[in-house]
Order: structure tokens, then C-alpha cells, then sequence
């Protein structure tokens, strides 16, 4: 299970999201796969079942999550165009990023060396 960072700005709903959405990403929790109930998730990560219930209601709007009745909620590959545009973003803080190594005086193939060092470390 992941972890949430009380010190965070961002809201504890918001990292429970952001948690599963990696699980999802990465292959830890797959496409049908049952996840722990509210109450488990609220238990293991020491928060709020309302935060929780909160966030699974969300991941349910984003088309990550599915619900079956009494059996509990389950892994739901979200739609093509939610993950298209989950990339566009992600790209959009890349380029952010990049703007700002610039404006540091790093140059381009300064930056593409970096990056291609930290990814192959990565994989």
C-alpha cells in the first residue's frame, strides 16, 4: 500500500487518488482485481473512511474503479481518452519543468543527457 504524506498540501483524498492511480499505472493492481474495502484502506493508511469513501468515488467518476454490489469495488482500466489526457498533462508538467531548467542555464542537450541517464538507471 502506498503512503500519505500528512505534510502535504495537497488534500488526503487527493493522495489516495493519486495512490491508486500509480497502482494502477504500474501494474501493482490490475484490470478486475478486487481492492481493500474502505474501512481496510482507511485502516492501513491512518485516515478517515470519509476521506476514503471519498476518493473511491472519485476513482468510480474517473472510470478507474468499479463497484459490485456486496461484493465491493474492483480495478477498472479507465478509457482511452482519460488516459490520453492523463499523458497531456503529464507532458505539460514535463515541459514546465524543462522551461525552468532553462531558465537555470541548462541547455537542451544538457537536459536530454540527464534524462536519459536517470531513465536508464530507472530501468
Amino acid at each position: 500500500m502506498f503512503q500519505i504524506d500528512l505534510k502535504n498540501r495537497k488534500p488526503i483524498y487527493e493522495q489516495v487518488i493519486d495512490g491508486f492511480r500509480q497502482q494502477i499505472a504500474t501494474g501493482s493492481l490490475k484490470e478486475a482485481e478486487k481492492v481493500p474495502s474502505v474501512r481496510d484502506t482507511a485502516k492501513a493508511l491512518g485516515i478517515n473512511p470519509n476521506t476514503v469513501q471519498k476518493a473511491y468515488r472519485e476513482l468510480e467518476n474517473l472510470g478507474y474503479f468499479y463497484t459490485v454490489m456486496g461484493q465491493g469495488n474492483f480495478v477498472a482500466l479507465p478509457p482511452e481518452d482519460a488516459r490520453r489526457q492523463e499523458v497531456d498533462a503529464l507532458y505539460c508538467q514535463a515541459a514546465k519543468l524543462i522551461a525552468q531548467l532553462l531558465l537555470r542555464g541548462q541547455s537542451k542537450e544538457e537536459i536530454l543527457k540527464s534524462l536519459e541517464a536517470k531513465i536508464n538507471v530507472a530501468n
